[in-house]
């Protein structure tokens, strides 16, 4: 733990100096090709979970040690409370050295559990595990919501500085306690919830959550979330500075954002400096009635960086379908965020198109129900840099607004390339620095396709310039 963090410190500064003196200051750097700097922006790929680690692994096979919750004295029956049989099954894995806790088909009523080191909760088929209704089966502790640690609920499934854990389904969860807040103001539980784990397992289950966030992984390091479906009227899964993390072949239905990537919240987040990072979400498909599929924000204080999408389908949102948010005094840096091979389709019941593709807001979005504890200056004001998306297909109202800039901070490099399909306004940007456009090929909108504002880069004036799909700014 002591070393990844020093690691994940040390690389924070290295990339918050380079930030600042950028790329034309570093020699070493401006002297690398474009394939060899590619390189180096994936490099961090290596460090993303690929499958069960072998540390996890040695707990699941070849013969784990199993623990079935009936023999803990659970019931099953959708009314009777059946957590202290969980926590018993838990606590007794967990200090025989892990193994699974075995859940048979069955409704189980439980409050707050806490799963131990190398402990996976196995759900099999035709179990479910509802949340308990009452608050009081929820203890306080401090929780981390919307990027400030705060008294609040502890989460339904929750876990705290322990390694190789996982929840394996094809079960399903579902949370019944609706609202953010209880009638103290304290946080509500969301349904799982790991904090300064290593080594994380999510596979093959079902989330159901009515009022809050659905899953919320906390200061984790090594993060496999795998073949979930999530239906939830508030987030889906929301990585809050965690590191080396992959979402992949996920379905997401939700009324805020599907996924969301954030790292603290004004100068609390800031004075903490723990990024997101090395984030890979892939094969997912994501649908959003209000805000974003994808979310990068709104609270980036700690940074936010090498973030790839890839593989994945948009069916609905309301925004965009990714939406990089933040606001002046959050500080933080957005770099290394790319999308390639994305299907987005923004269509209502009416067969109307809404939403868009990308949106970027820098300086004026995000939750301020709560007033921030502001970072003053100039270093309170966000950055983004090497922002890059390719083979985008789209149906949607708004193709790409990234106007909402500072320029002060100027966008340092954004990339769209091969985007098709059909939309009802273009292209607007404002306050970048090495724009590149190419294979732009778009129909239905009215008005000008691109518009720009203190922009500069390659193909906004001419449209032939590197493009090798098409004309870089096709008409209609």
């Amino acid at each position: 733990m002591k070393n990844n963090f020093c690691t994940s410190i040390a690389i924070l500064a290295v990339g918050l100096l380079s930030l600042v003196q950028g790329c034309a200051s570093n020699p070493e750097a401006s002297s690398k090709t474009a394939a060899q700097l590619s390189a180096d922006d994936n490099a961090w790929l290596a460090e993303v979970p690929g499958g069960i680690s072998p540390s996890l692994a040695a707990t699941t096979s070849p013969s784990p040690a199993s623990y079935n919750v009936h023999d803990f004295g659970a019931v099953g029956d959708g009314t009777t409370k059946d957590t202290a049989a969980f926590q018993k099954a838990l606590d007794t894995c967990a200090v025989n050295g892990g193994g699974e806790v075995l859940v048979p088909a069955g409704a189980y009523l439980i409050g707050s559990i806490q799963i131990g080191t190398k402990t996976i909760l196995r759900l099999e088929q035709g179990a479910t595990l509802r949340a308990s209704p009452d608050l009081a089966d929820y203890p306080v502790t401090d929780v981390r919501w919307e990027g400030r640690w705060q008294p609040g609920r502890r989460g339904l499934i929750y876990a705290s500085n322990v390694d190789h854990i996982g929840i394996v389904g094809p079960g399903r969860i579902e949370e019944t306690v609706t609202g953010t807040n209880g009638p103290d103001g304290l946080r509500n539980p969301v349904v799982l919830e790991p904090v300064s784990c290593n080594d994380v397992r999510w596979e093959g289950f079902t989330v159901a959550q009515g009022g809050h966030w659905a899953t919320h992984p906390v200061y984790c390091t090594g993060v496999m979330i795998k073949n979930i479906t999530i239906t939830c009227r508030r987030d889906g899964i929301d990585v809050d500075s965690c590191k080396n993390v992959r979402i992949d072949g996920c379905t997401i239905t939700t009324s805020d954002d599907s996924i969301s990537l954030k790292s603290g919240r004004g100068m609390d987040g800031a004075r903490l400096a723990k990024p997101c990072e090395n984030i890979l979400i892939t094969n997912c498909t994501l649908s959003d009635s209000n805000f974003a599929c994808v979310g990068i924000g709104s609270e980036t204080s700690g940074g936010i960086r090498n973030v790839r999408i890839e593989h994945c389908k948009f069916t609905f949102s309301k925004s965009a379908a990714i939406y990089i948010k933040t606001r002046i005094g959050r500080a933080g840096a957005d770099d290394n965020i790319a999308g390639d091979d994305l299907d987005i389709l923004s269509e209502n019941n009416r067969g109307a198109l809404t939403g868009g593709f990308l949106q970027i807001n820098l300086i004026s979005s995000g939750n301020n129900s709560t007033v921030d504890d502001a970072v003053e200056g100039l270093v309170g004001i966000p950055s983004a840099s090497k922002i890059r998306f390719s083979n985008v297909r789209v149906k949607c109202a708004t193709l790409v607004d990234v106007t909402k800039t500072s320029p002060q901070k100027p966008i340092q490099g954004l990339s769209l390339i091969n985007i098709t399909g059909t939309c009802t306004k273009g292209i607007s940007l404002a306050n970048i620095v090495g724009a590149e456009l190419r294979g732009i090929n778009v129909t239905g909108f009215t008005g000008d396709l691109l518009t720009t504002d203190h922009v500069t880069g390659t193909g906004l004036d001419h449209p032939d310039v590197g493009s090798t799909a098409g004309p870089a700014l096709a008409k209609p």
